[in-house]
């Protein structure tokens, strides 16, 4: 893809065209219009992008991308706030990335991930190309891990990684969808390789219902099925085992997720998780143990 770049003010601005260098090259150009280290708010494809890389982060040693995707009517700076990515950015060394979705007429800004969410006016925007040209431009300016490169998103971002692992599973290894929905038709998800994939939900979730449900009339399945598509096409074996409960929501009593984990014979090094938060909402309360739970499967 080629690139044309401009400084506007404070906000470095990079324009984005079809046809450059390949995504998975791992070899970095070195610009003074991403960060060499810290956080910066750069423009890309014309989005708002946030881009942080750990002071530990060596040109000469690949390291982790983490992309970041926030909810329906969230931003980069929302999810951040929520899932506090950058603090185990800086420990663990892994560049973090997130970018803002498209701002509808209302102003609420989203991913057209599913036919049910959430692109509920004309024009509907390509994010799953928009994504995959962001992870190439990544991979193109730092020394990246092409192997270690992950999504992880919350609903509708969450609906979006697991878009991205249908779409471009040669682009991502991982991905985590805290309360998010897989595609109702099962033919809009034939992942090229596998792809491991978390997927966390309350089950009661008021929103996004664990059981399957509609948004402005169109389906959405069932978030076991949705996990159960993804067994399938990693080829792991069934039923699964189920894991050691772990505590993730800060609003409720003691341990309260239960874990299942397929890991038997599924492709490559892929496996599939599903944690179900008993009694969580949509939007969970977060303890201090989730995010380096989520990590610990991401990296």
């Amino acid at each position: 893809m080629a690139r044309c770049a401009g400084v506007m003010a404070a906000v470095v601005t990079v324009l984005l065209t079809v046809g450059c260098g390949s995504s998975a090259s791992p070899s970095p150009a070195p610009s003074a219009l991403m960060p060499s280290t810290g956080s910066a708010t750069v423009e890309i494809g014309g989005r708002q992008v946030t881009v942080f890389v750990p002071e530990s982060y060596d040109p000469d040693r690949p390291a982790p991308l983490v992309v970041g995707l926030h909810g329906y009517g969230s931003d980069a700076r929302e999810l951040e706030s929520y899932l506090r990515l950058i603090p185990e950015a800086r420990s663990r060394g892994f560049v973090y990335v997130t970018p803002d979705g498209t701002a509808e007429s209302g102003g609420e800004r989203f991913w057209n991930a599913t036919d049910a969410c959430c692109a509920f006016s004309p024009p509907a925007p390509d994010d799953s190309l928009f994504l995959h040209d962001l992870i190439g431009t990544v991979l193109r300016t730092y020394r990246i891990d092409p192997d270690r490169v992950s999504v992880i998103g919350h609903s509708n971002g969450g609906a979006m990684a697991l878009r991205m692992a249908c779409d471009h599973a040669d682009q991502i290894a991982a991905v985590v969808s805290l309360a998010g929905i897989g595609a109702d038709d099962p033919a809009r998800c034939r992942p090229s390789e596998p792809v491991s994939v978390l997927a966390i939900h309350g089950d009661a979730d008021e929103t996004i219902a664990i059981g399957g449900g509609e948004i402005n009339g169109v389906p959405y399945p069932p978030a076991a099925l949705t996990v159960a598509r993804w067994v399938e096409a990693d080829g792991c074996a069934s039923p699964g085992r189920d894991g050691a409960d772990i505590d993730l929501d800060a609003g409720l009593p003691g341990v309260d997720t239960s874990v299942h984990v397929w890991s038997e014979g599924c492709g490559g090094t892929s496996t599939v998780q599903a944690w179900t938060i008993n009694g969580g909402a949509h939007i969970p309360q977060l303890g201090p143990g989730f995010t380096p739970a989520v990590l610990d499967f991401l990296l």
